[in-house]
């Protein structure tokens, strides 16, 4: 069920880019929207890992309490073992990466590894390694790429109905003033609220796998405390709202109507969740 409707909302986040591009360039805008989400979904398939990496500084190691860790986890599970990076960020956040579990790597912030013990890392890595093993990492690029292109086209249809439109006449199908108004508001809101419908459902699955792969829903729900507090305190530096979906916890604070937006869900409902489960 879980999966369904994740196909359904990224479905629903290319139909609005299409009738973002079709409100702006009638027919031909929303045939080239619809070329532009196949480019940039090949270009999240295949490079999403290499860019987050290299954004954040990644540096592979290969031996190490993280190493072993995440070793241990996919020895138990029976999952490939990823490549295992460490950040320099103090920052206390981990993300997987990565289009498949054969094609993937975790990575973690020196920030962490100072702050969460044995058990509480197994948790975050057992979190990261359901998400490897699910894909979830490549479905959440691609719901991201998605949602830009649309916030993109709606500054394109800003810009359109201030200076008297384009893209085709009333014949064409192109978009009138109003209509690209309507855009210009309405579509990022809508990209927004899709995105991070995906981005929630695909975190709670990663908790409750993570959960059954480390053993222990307590590690994880112990983590995520640490992790929430630490982060409200030394907010990641040069972070940006694209990632933010990879993230183990949101790096990204705010409060009040821009939460209704967050990529995350609540902590504390992760929490509770973790802490009722009853690993059979």
């Amino acid at each position: 069920m879980n999966r369904l409707r994740t196909t359904l909302l990224l479905a629903g986040l290319t139909g609005l880019l299409v009738i973002a591009g079709g409100a702006i360039g009638g027919r031909g805008g929303a045939m080239l929207a619809l070329i532009m989400a196949g480019v940039m979904n090949f270009g999240a398939y295949w490079f999403s890992d290499k860019i987050i990496l290299a954004r954040y500084k990644g540096k592979e190691v290969s031996s190490g309490t993280l190493y072993e860790v995440v070793r241990d986890i996919c020895g138990n599970a029976g999952l490939p073992m990823p490549k295992v990076y460490v950040l320099p960020q103090p920052t206390p956040n981990a993300f997987a990466t990565g289009r498949n579990p054969e094609h993937s790597a975790v990575a973690a912030t020196e920030g962490l590894m100072q702050i969460l013990d044995r058990n509480e890392l197994s948790g975050v890595m057992a979190h990261e390694m359901s998400h490897v093993k699910h894909r979830d990492i490549l479905v959440g690029s691609i719901a991201a790429t998605i949602a830009g292109a649309i916030t993109y086209l709606a500054y394109m249809a800003q810009w359109a109905a201030i200076f008297g439109g384009f893209g085709g006449d009333d014949e064409e199908g192109g978009g009138s003033m109003i209509s690209m108004l309507l855009l210009a508001i309405l579509a990022p809101i809508a990209a927004g609220l899709l995105q991070m419908a995906v981005s929630r459902s695909r975190e709670y699955l990663a908790d409750e796998g993570g959960a059954r792969l480390c053993g222990n829903p307590g590690y994880l729900a112990n983590a995520l405390r640490k992790l929430e507090s630490a982060n409200k305190q030394v907010p990641m530096q040069g972070h940006n709202e694209a990632s933010a979906h990879m993230f183990i916890v949101n790096p990204l604070r705010g409060g009040g109507i821009s939460s209704l937006f967050s990529t995350h869900p609540p902590v504390e409902e992760r929490v509770r969740r973790l802490e009722g489960m009853k690993l059979g």
